[in-house]
């Protein structure tokens, strides 16, 4: 952990050049970074300060697990420079949290919140799945609620899906597990979007709804194409036009750096695909497509003909109320939402 840490802060000094503006959002994730002593993360964030300008209203992001959470941890965060908290919650139903493998259990999953409170932090988010094989109905809905009654301000909830490769794919596979059900999963989507825009949410990305003024600004930064360093293994940075990815492997990183060698792959973005980024990241927001932002990405007559082709390709979902065309701004609709990434492909360039 400490040589992780050293080459961390040294990769910090390689790549002191490649931001040119002040960062407004700092975001502990991947893993658990909570495992970290509240002393290393305050480390990291002085030697942060002093190689960035880092804004003085920045939000300082930690994603953690309930189980890491109690009032000694809240305290030291705090003090290390933490000013909001992600939390791992998934479900506050035991049969849920098993069927997850999950370390915490549905005790502390509410205990969690309620310490991060009472400790101060009022800027915090949690992390719900729903269409999962144990989660009824009714159970999501009280998932929902509880959040809602302990006035969480942020919510990122998402449908539980099976990647490929992995040990839930093949348990699935064998039928020792049993598969995910898709009309549940819209049916859970539905109620969410519902439920949350009752009581006064947001329901500003796809899978993110939040208190008025309690977006994350971090998440919004990628969704809106700001360009951002990530520091660390398997760390992705973004400058407008590239994009790159540090090797995964902690020791061949830590070898690297302490050669003064940042080891990542880089991944020049043609035109096209920085269009097609922006139509996907945009349409999954409540703000949606700007048109004249395809001509700033595609200048002159070759742009103009783009935006001509997104508002021709556009009206099929104009007419079936799934997308609206509102002051130069494609927005999905409500309806729209069970079909986004479907809608923003068969949009892209």
């Amino acid at each position: 952990m400490d040589a992780l840490v050293a080459a961390m802060e040294k990769e910090m000094e390689l790549q002191q050049s490649y931001l040119n503006e002040a960062v407004q959002t700092v975001y502990f994730g991947g893993g658990t970074p909570s495992l970290l002593a509240p002393d290393i993360l305050q480390h990291l964030l002085t030697c942060l300060r002093s190689r960035f300008a880092v804004a003085a209203d920045a939000e300082i992001t930690l994603e953690t697990n309930p189980d890491d959470i109690n009032p000694t941890s809240l305290q030291l965060w705090k003090q290390a420079g933490i000013n909001r908290l992600s939390i791992g919650i998934q479900s506050f139903f035991e049969e849920d949290l098993q069927w997850m493998n999950r370390a915490h259990n549905a005790g502390q999953a509410k205990e969690a919140i309620l310490l991060a409170k009472a400790a101060g932090f009022n800027n915090i988010t949690i992390d719900l799945i729903y269409g999962g094989p144990t989660l009824t109905d009714e159970h999501w809905k009280q998932n929902v609620q509880t959040a809602i009654d302990l006035q969480v301000p942020h919510l990122s909830c998402y449908a539980l899906t099976v990647e490929q490769g992995t040990a839930l794919e093949k348990m699935i596979t064998k039928h020792t597990k049993e598969d995910v059900d898709t009309d549940k999963q819209g049916r859970h989507f539905e109620q969410l979007m519902e439920w949350t825009a009752a009581a006064g949410y947001e329901h500003y990305e796809i899978s993110n709804f939040a208190q008025p003024g309690f977006r994350s600004r971090h998440n919004s930064n990628y969704w809106s194409g700001a360009h951002y360093l990530g520091l660390g293994p398997a760390a992705h940075s973004f400058n407008g036009t590239s994009r790159q990815w540090n090797i995964a492997n902690n020791a061949l990183y830590i070898q690297s750096i302490q050669n003064n060698t940042v080891p990542f792959e880089v991944e020049q973005l043609t035109q096209e695909q920085q269009l097609n980024e922006y139509i996907m990241t945009s349409l999954r927001t409540m703000e949606g497509l700007w048109l004249p932002k395809i001509t700033q990405i595609q200048p002159g007559e070759a742009g103009v003909k783009t935006v001509q082709q997104l508002k021709k390709a556009a009206e099929k979902y104009i007419s079936q109320q799934l997308m609206t065309l509102e002051k130069d701004t494609l927005i999905i609709t409500p309806q729209g939402r069970f079909l986004a990434d479907g809608i923003a492909a068969d949009l892209f360039v």
